[in-house]
């Protein structure tokens, strides 16, 4: 089993409605069910709109998503279909077919509300039709964790005055620098805030240079005019 490090003070929810929790979760009694319905509430709360939906090819399309599913790949797509059928015969979803702009039928899925039973209305009765390609949309990954899961993760306990001060580089430095510069200590094995803020501050100064020598690169601040700055 993979281990988790937990959640981090900071980061973005997903809000999953009450009555999942007193009407859904007592029936559900399959894994890939249970999986696609709160994968669904997630990723319709990353998208901007009136109405929002899924297609079952964003769902397939999402390879961090499809391997929590099952082993293999066949075994992936029929977890897939699995879970959706069965959102849908519970009710939790809405399903339409649609023909899109490349000409192939494409499966949307809606969560059943008030908003979503009126679009699929819409739909079935050509008043509206949805204008996103699934390849436009986003996966798993882009959800990348924060500065302060990464410190926890690679670095050490957050402590009270080390958020302040990660937070203090949020407001300073682009958010990539900062996850570069924590993998930066890993690799040369400086896991303490000092050694990262020398990092970020010679980026300021000198310039950041991409596809870098991690070691070299650690070395020169070693040796650099930020030596007094760093913890040993």
């Amino acid at each position: 089993m993979k281990g988790f490090s937990g959640f981090p003070q900071k980061g973005r929810l997903t809000k999953i409605p009450g009555l999942f929790f007193s009407a859904l979760l007592p029936q559900i009694d399959s894994l890939a069910e249970m999986k696609v319905t709160l994968y669904c509430f997630w990723r319709l709360q990353q998208k901007e709109g009136q109405v929002t939906y899924v297609w079952e090819d964003e769902l397939a399309g999402d390879q961090i998503f499809m391997a929590g599913l099952a082993g293999r790949e066949e075994q992936r797509r029929q977890a897939l279909q699995e879970g959706l059928e069965r959102a849908v015969a519970r009710g939790t979803l809405l399903q339409v077919e649609v023909s899109r702009r490349d000409g192939q039928t494409g499966r949307m899925y809606f969560v059943n509300t008030e908003r979503g039973r009126a679009a699929v209305k819409g739909i079935e009765a050509g008043k509206w039709s949805p204008d996103a390609e699934p390849d436009t949309l986003l996966d798993l990954s882009v959800e990348r964790p924060n500065i302060f899961t990464l410190y926890e993760q690679n670095i050490g306990p957050l402590t009270p005055l080390i958020a302040d001060r990660l937070q203090d580089f949020e407001a300073t430095y682009p958010s990539d620098w900062i996850e570069e510069a924590i993998r930066i200590a890993v690799a040369r094995n400086k896991r303490n805030l000092s050694y990262m803020d020398a990092i970020l501050k010679r980026w300021q100064t000198e310039g950041r240079q991409d596809n870098r020598d991690h070691t070299s690169d650690g070395q020169r601040f070693i040796s650099g005019k930020y030596r007094d700055e760093i913890e040993y």
